[in-house]
């Protein structure tokens, strides 16, 4: 196909997006109609029906991707009727063109310019989630930070701050840190690391507490600061299985100096202009 043609292409198609008001993309099937080169509207309602099916195969709801809609045209002398169409989702188009003859230049465009406008908004996602993740680890090492300013304000010493937030994990996990560590086969390093944004958020929750009545009760001993850690992070646990989440089922993740390192690398390469999607 040559480069002129997919320019052309890939403008036809974006001129033609729309979006709802919580920013969803969506096309109209007539106007996708004209774009995969279709001139019967019954024709390519075939081609709607199979690409349902497979949404469905899938274990996709339909109704999430294919919106019925009503919508005036002209149809001459300034005469309006109203017709039916469809709003159809990245997915949903995606799904229309892997079902159609991919030997038309528009359905062979079509299936890989929606396949990676699909494909670039998982990414998006996903380094959304990631970047999640990063800020929820800084804030829990932030949190713990404080923590150990309070001990030491307050007891005047924190040489006991490691043991304490290692009573929080077995209160958290029901697990000592040695065993979830063993559990998730780290080695060497933090528990805190692999932990998911959920468990992240949860032990800086519980840390945040005890910060917070430490200071109120003016506790003036480790024990007692120690043993409002465990409470805290017992009642969280409690909290989170009541909810179907049990902390030491849950999968760890990625290493996360890894994503940051990942994040770093990409934000780099996207000021420098350098980032393509292959």
């Amino acid at each position: 196909m040559e480069k002129e043609l997919i320019h052309s292409l890939t403008q036809n198609f974006e001129d033609f997006v729309n979006k709802t008001d919580d920013g969803v993309e969506f096309w109209l099937a007539r106007d996708l109609q004209h774009l995969l080169g279709y001139t019967e509207w019954r024709n390519f309602q075939n081609a709607i029906l199979k690409a349902k099916t497979a949404c469905e195969v899938s274990g996709q709801n339909i109704a999430d991707h294919f919106v019925d809609v009503n919508k005036m045209v002209e149809i001459g002398s300034g005469a309006k009727k109203e017709v039916d169409d469809i709003m159809l989702t990245r997915y949903a188009c995606y799904l229309i063109a892997q079902n159609g003859d991919s030997k038309k230049e528009q359905i062979a465009f079509a299936q890989t310019y929606f396949a990676l406008q699909t494909r670039k908004a998982e990414l998006v996602e996903q380094r959304l989630l990631e970047n999640e993740r990063v800020e929820a680890r800084a804030k829990l090492a932030q949190t713990e930070k404080e923590l150990s300013k309070v001990i030491y304000e307050q007891t005047g010493g924190n040489n006991d701050f490691a043991y304490i937030r290692s009573k929080g994990d077995q209160a958290l996990f029901n697990r000592t840190t040695a065993q979830m560590k063993e559990r998730w086969n780290i080695k060497n390093k933090p528990l805190a690391d692999f932990m998911p944004t959920i468990l992240l958020k949860a032990k800086d929750f519980a840390t945040e507490i005890t910060i917070y009545n430490a200071k109120e009760k003016n506790m003036k001993s480790e024990n007692q600061i120690s043993n409002e850690h465990v409470t805290n992070n017992k009642a969280v646990r409690e909290t989170l299985i009541s909810r179907g989440i049990v902390p030491e089922n849950v999968k760890p993740e990625e290493d996360i100096k890894k994503v940051e390192r990942k994040l770093a690398s990409e934000k780099k390469k996207t000021l420098n202009g350098k980032d393509k999607l292959k």
